[in-house]
């Protein structure tokens, strides 16, 4: 949490320090919305802020800009490319959603401007994730081609954040050799790249394209990186299928994943489809642990009275 916590005034980090230390570190998101309550999640449930309080913290115009101008350096214009994503990934691999007004231009977004939300997702690398899969993905001391399934929050990034760490090390139990691994990293989710440098451990063997379009960014490994296996998070465009289905051919081994909540959820899915039909991947893992969140420390009514107060 350390570099999470430089991104947040003294306010907002004096309201967290009333969670107990074992919430704390399963902190997963921090929302901060202006004129709204401080709510922290962990995989399982929603905390507001102050900790057992009855009286709800809320963030003000200054925690925002406080946030705001420590992701930006104080100029905004710096932060024209990721204002187009909505997201920022600080070091650590820690990625700061963004909402707002969005400026539109051409029927594009061009930026968000008035950013009134922020959304701190704490990134954890969880060595071992992927160990409880491996018989699932290998077969014969090398890697399957692999889908993995999903609804948000179960894990899928941090299983092929994981894979990729085994892959590129290699792994004894399981008689698995190191492998050339290549990363399309689309949303700065799997390594969490600042400045072109992951900030998760990997090993050595591992290439990243961090902020590359999935498709064009498999093409591009393939052409010039020759790895052995391609990671990449999230398929589900028809150009991803078609790039999938060309390092298949290359010989490549594909990991990849997609959102859904089982496999008959995707599969007749038309951007897809071809996937299936070529039967492209060797092993599904489906991942099924979501659970819904649970709010602790509701608001009490009276917190409508004072936020229409603060919005005068």
């Amino acid at each position: 949490m350390e570099q999470v916590f430089k991104v947040l005034p003294n306010s907002i980090k004096t309201q967290l320090k009333t969670l107990p230390i074992s919430i704390l570190k399963a902190v997963e998101e921090i929302r901060i919305r202006v004129f709204r309550p401080l709510e922290v999640l962990t995989s399982d449930e929603a905390y507001i802020l102050p900790y057992k309080s009855k009286a709800p913290y809320i963030v003000t115009e200054e925690d925002g800009a406080f946030v705001l101008g420590f992701l930006s350096g104080h100029s905004v214009y710096r932060l024209e490319e990721e204002l187009k994503r909505g997201y920022i990934t600080i070091s650590g691999g820690h990625r700061v959603g963004l909402a707002g007004r969005v400026v539109t231009e051409g029927g594009f977004v061009k930026g968000i401007r008035d950013i009134g939300s922020f959304n701190i997702r704490v990134a954890k690398q969880t060595k071992g994730a992927a160990l409880p899969y491996l018989p699932k993905m290998t077969k014969a001391n090398r890697w399957l081609h692999t889908l993995i399934v999903g609804p948000p929050k179960t894990g899928k990034t941090t299983l092929l954040r994981d894979v990729a760490r085994i892959a590129s090390i290699g792994d004894s139990t399981h008689h698995l050799p190191p492998q050339t691994v290549g990363i399309v990293d689309e949303r700065s989710e799997i390594a969490g790249c600042v400045m072109g440098v992951p900030q998760h451990e990997f090993g050595t063997r591992v290439d990243i394209l961090d902020r590359c379009p999935k498709a064009e960014g498999m093409m591009m490994l393939i052409r010039s990186m020759s790895p052995d296996l391609i990671i990449v998070d999230e398929i589900g465009r028809e150009e991803d299928t078609d790039a999938i289905m060309e390092a298949i051919h290359s010989g490549v081994t594909v990991i990849a994943s997609v959102h859904g909540h089982s496999l008959e959820d995707v599969r007749w899915r038309p951007t897809l489809k071809t996937l299936f039909d070529q039967k492209a991947f060797d092993s599904v893992v489906e991942l099924n642990g979501f659970t819904r969140r649970k709010t602790s420390s509701p608001p009490p009514k009276p917190i409508e009275q004072e936020l229409k107060v603060r919005l005068k």
